[in-house]
């Protein structure tokens, strides 16, 4: 089985800080740069440190916080995980990958308490068509990059620049060897968000967006292999932008990611 990373060695401290080290595969490889991951895979891996770090029955994460600091670098790196702040009703973690000497990205999530709240539950965010009840779309493969190539994608035909709903799926672990959780799966692919509707889909692009953060709340815990994005992207006059999406799997919506943009005009 195809996996996007290699897991290499894990080590606790005294501190209860826990630091594993992992190789990414060419699965993993980025769209902008060959020689970088892409932030999708590698917030999945980032997931699968903080779902692991700590595990309470009582909690779950309810919300995740990633701020991307650099080029997130191809090959070996770590994840270091950490409890910020503990606490009875809620917790704050931390992961920080770091690859040759440089941070790339450092990860918060808040886990919460639970408890049945049926009685006052209800939804806003409407469910969008099954993926089975909609076509396959051919509009990622306009991206370059080993991560793009995993991914099988469903779009509605509405979907146009700047507005659309879209889902997707692998086949892919993100660890090899390992069983990867719906969780780890969904989250994995929500930074492909920011590519899905761009506002530029000609042939000779002359802008890119990349995005400095991914900002996901789980309103919901997430089921099933599938990711349904149901994404708005928007372009401000002064060269930033905002990717958001409602967030869905095969039994409605879940939750809703951000993105802040850097609008950048490429070199012709």
């Amino acid at each position: 089985m195809p996996a996007y990373y290699q897991l290499l060695g894990r080590e606790q401290d005294e501190q209860g800080i826990t630091t594993a080290h992992y190789r990414s595969t060419l699965h993993s490889q980025g769209a902008w740069n060959a020689h970088e991951q892409h932030m999708a895979p590698a917030t999945g891996i980032m997931c699968t440190e903080l779902e692991q770090f700590m595990p309470r029955t009582d909690m779950r994460i309810g919300r995740i916080s990633l701020d991307i600091w650099g080029l997130i670098a191809f090959g070996e790196f770590s994840i270091q995980t950490r409890l910020l702040r503990p606490g009875k009703t809620i917790e704050l973690i931390e992961s920080t990958m770091q690859a040759q000497g440089k941070t790339c990205i450092v990860a918060r999530a808040w886990r919460m308490m639970t408890q049945d709240s049926s009685e006052i539950s209800g939804l806003e965010d409407d469910k969008v068509a099954h993926p089975e009840e909609l076509p396959v779309w051919m509009g990622m493969q306009s991206w370059p990059g080993g991560f793009i190539q995993t991914l099988e994608a469903r779009a509605d035909e509405q979907c146009r620049s700047g507005k659309g709903i879209v889902w997707l799926h692998n086949d892919t672990d993100m660890v090899e060897g390992s069983n990867t959780t719906d969780f780890v799966r969904l989250m994995g692919m929500v930074d492909t968000a920011n590519g899905v509707v761009p506002r530029d889909q000609t042939s000779k692009a002359k802008w890119a967006f990349p995005n400095l953060d991914l900002q996901i709340h789980l309103y919901r815990w997430p089921q099933g292999q599938w990711l349904g994005l149901e994404v708005v992207q928007q372009y401000g006059h002064d060269g930033i932008g905002l990717t958001s999406g409602i967030l869905h799997d095969v039994h409605g919506p879940f939750g809703r990611s951000e993105q802040i943009l850097t609008l950048r005009k490429m070199n012709a």
